[in-house]
């Protein structure tokens, strides 16, 4: 059981700072005149504002978040399953297990569809002081 939490622990940790989410830019007047290299350049820049500002792009706090909350729910589910059968404390650590895991792994797919709001709000305001628009993430 502890080597299972420390393997989704060490999943987690991993993978959250892989494949930054990046903005898509509108190709307006400023990107066009820009030009790409430009264009990149100043998203680095915008996203290294942001991280300096604290603003992470990665939402690890959700990713725990929800990891907790589905561990605590599969936990009572267990318990309540195990009682039924006579084992309810195999059943509240069966329960926890299985609800950890899916917390975590459904967190880590969803987590980096869209960076963390305030990572996003930094960037995009960034972005659209030098000019640009952004239309999405990627």
């Amino acid at each position: 059981m502890k080597r299972a939490a420390c393997a989704l622990a060490a999943l987690a940790w991993l993978s959250s700072g892989c494949l930054a989410p990046r903005p898509i830019l509108y190709p307006n007047a400023t990107s066009n005149a820009n030009g790409d290299e430009r264009a990149e350049r100043d998203m680095d820049e915008c996203a290294a504002l942001a991280e300096q500002a604290n603003a992470s792009a990665s939402p690890g706090g959700e990713v725990a978040g929800r990891t907790a909350e589905d561990a605590a729910a599969g936990g009572a589910a267990g318990a309540a399953g195990g009682a039924v059968l006579g084992s309810p404390g195999a059943g509240a650590a069966a329960g926890a297990a299985a609800g950890a895991a899916h917390g975590l792994v459904h967190a880590l797919f969803h987590a980096h569809r869209s960076p963390a709001p305030a990572y996003r709000r930094f960037v995009e305001r960034c972005l659209a002081d030098r000019g640009y628009e952004v239309v999405g993430w990627e």
